[in-house]
């Protein structure tokens, strides 16, 4: 009897044991979340004077981050190779002012959608540029693997009648061959396009004729990470319901343009 007492008790000790084994291995909840960006997209993303990353998503996503009680990591990356950063577990997080298509729908796991996009013409000021059918016979540049290279890819028309279309790593170098004369127009989108304009007071104009439809933006995680997904999604829901979202809006725009 003793022994079969002694048995019985081995057995669960060893019960035990695997017990808290099984919980010393258990992988640790994740402390910090890493965004990846075009650190070259003001005012949604970009390196101000002292050469630190700024901008509307990135006060978002460090309010998000704070309320989730994660340490947030802001990496720049090559935004031709976004999708593969991401599902490569590079980073955590797609923030930047990123176009919710149908095609990266495949590869991404999007939030609700948060901004509107539009995509616009751009020129010197004093252009004979006024509508998208005078771009025809013109040099046009826009920044690789944007939704403006897409758009003009697809509209079949427009793109043969240019001289030139162009694809540069951002937009900055874009307008900066607008500016020498090497480009007649730079299409990119909107908010963007405009920030710039404020800052190069004169120089350029907008062509108030959006190309393509009108897009929306949204955050991207991979399709896995639907748990992480539906966090920032709450906190953001719980932002915008407070207001915080419009204050840090009006920071940047000057009125609050979140949806």
């Amino acid at each position: 009897m003793k022994k079969i007492i002694a048995l019985v008790l081995s057995v669960m000790m060893l019960g035990l044991l695997a017990g808290c084994g099984s919980t010393e291995t258990k992988a640790p909840a994740p402390k910090k979340i890493v965004i990846g960006l075009d650190d070259s997209f003001p005012p949604m993303g970009f390196r101000d004077e002292k050469n630190n990353i700024v901008g509307f998503d990135v006060d978002m996503a460090r309010e998000a981050a704070k309320r989730l009680g994660l340490e947030v990591e802001f990496k720049a990356i090559d935004w031709s190779s976004k999708e593969a950063e991401l599902n490569g577990k590079r980073i955590d997080a797609l923030w930047n002012g990123m176009n919710i298509t149908e095609e990266r729908k495949k590869n991404v796991l999007f939030s609700e959608p948060y901004m509107e996009s539009k995509q616009l013409i751009f020129v010197l000021a004093g252009s004979p540029i006024k509508s998208a059918a005078d771009l025809a016979g013109k040099a046009v540049g826009v920044q690789q693997a944007s939704i403006a290279e897409e758009v003009v890819t697809k509209d079949v028309q427009l793109k043969n009648s240019l001289k030139d279309f162009k694809q540069y790593p951002d937009f900055i170098a874009a307008f900066m061959d607008l500016k020498t004369g090497r480009l007649d127009a730079v299409i990119t989108d909107e908010i963007l396009g405009r920030y710039y304009l404020s800052k190069e007071a004169g120089q350029y104009v907008a062509i108030d004729q959006p190309l393509g439809e009108v897009g929306v933006y949204g955050v991207g995680f991979r399709k896995e990470d639907k748990k992480l997904r539906d966090k920032v999604q709450a906190i953001l829901d719980e932002m915008k319901k407070d207001g915080t979202s419009a204050k840090i809006s009006k920071q940047w725009f000057g009125e609050d343009i979140v949806k």
